[in-house]
């Protein structure tokens, strides 16, 4: 059955005059029409996640294959029961996709890694003489990935430079191939590692999300959920066996529910059953458990002696300002 609803996830890199005056008049644009969604302008191109009615979707990609700039984009679509978005942003940034690599940023038009298809792709994973790098972050990573894919120990993508160089010398030799959600950081990350010297490198086109439609491979070697940066958190890839890897921050069991640490300033995202949400008070640590401001302590209107009750509870000290109002 067809959906109302669909998400559109493209990029282009493309030059864009005037990108910051731009992005307002798209901004504009796109709330006349009614989306919803997250899109990034610089002069490099433009990134975004959008979702709307089967028409308004219509609409937007009607309107940007009228722009000589952007009428060959390719669209992953995904049908939805409705908005995957609150609130519809349109943002000036200085790059869509950051490797903060200073005034030695590379352009993917002119240098960037072999595409392979998703069948080459497939082929790659299972040679064992090519390593298959995982261009995402940690928790995408925790939530699902390819098999036998090497997790950068990496937070965040401007992150992975710096760990390439710190474990050069285990893939400098080999065939790496590399992947992420749509394409758009491998396009920039696997040209980065050409310019590093490495000899052979490859990138899945149109990254887990093109993968996961191909009707050949049907997402075969993909395990858990493709992490999503909107409403959905997570969409299945794999249409033929589904494999959770995901564990439970906590316990270690299987999950697929992600949550954000409730201290602000850590803010990590975490899997976590809604049991342990509430055990833990949706704090990764001890330390997150304790800070002030707490957001779980605060929406849940806990008074600081049910906070000491809930760290006795688990057997941690009650400490700080929960212990003076024990």
């Amino acid at each position: 059955m067809t959906k109302e609803y669909r998400v559109l996830l493209y990029y282009k890199y493309t030059p864009v005059e005037d990108a910051e005056i731009f992005a307002q008049q798209h901004l504009q644009f796109c709330k006349k029409i009614g989306l919803k969604g997250r899109i990034l302008v610089a002069a490099e191109g433009i990134n975004g996640t959008v979702s709307g009615t089967t028409e308004q979707t219509q609409a937007y990609i009607d309107h940007m294959n009228a722009d000589p700039r952007f009428n060959d984009i390719t669209y992953k679509i995904d049908e939805t029961d409705g908005h995957a978005f609150k609130k519809m942003f349109v943002r000036y940034r200085p790059e869509i996709v950051s490797l903060h690599l200073g005034g030695n940023d590379l352009n993917p038009n002119e240098v960037t890694g072999e595409y392979l298809s998703p069948e080459a792709f497939r082929e790659a994973i299972l040679d064992e003489n090519t390593v298959v790098i995982d261009a995402r972050n940690d928790y995408e990573f925790d939530l699902g990935h390819f098999r036998g894919a090497v997790r950068p120990d990496i937070r965040n993508f401007r992150e992975l430079p710096q760990w390439i160089r710190d474990n050069k010398e285990k893939f400098m030799d080999k065939r790496v191939v590399t992947y992420c959600t749509g394409g758009i950081r491998c396009e920039k990350f696997s040209g980065w590692l050409v310019k590093e010297g490495f000899k052979d490198v490859g990138q899945l086109h149109g990254g887990i999300a093109t993968y996961g439609k191909d009707e050949t491979v049907k997402g075969d070697l993909w395990d858990g959920k493709m992490y999503v940066f909107d409403e959905r958190i997570g969409v299945d890839i794999n249409r033929i066996e589904h494999v959770v890897v995901g564990k439970d921050w906590f316990d270690g069991t299987p999950c697929e529910r992600y949550v954000n640490c409730a201290n602000p300033s850590c803010n990590r995202r975490m899997l976590c059953s809604e049991e342990n949400e509430h055990k833990y008070m949706r704090s990764c640590s001890h330390g997150c458990r304790i800070h002030e401001p707490n957001y779980y302590v605060q929406r849940n209107n806990l008074s600081p002696a049910d906070v000491a009750a809930r760290l006795a509870a688990i057997a941690e000290p009650v400490v700080n300002s929960a212990a003076s109002l024990a």
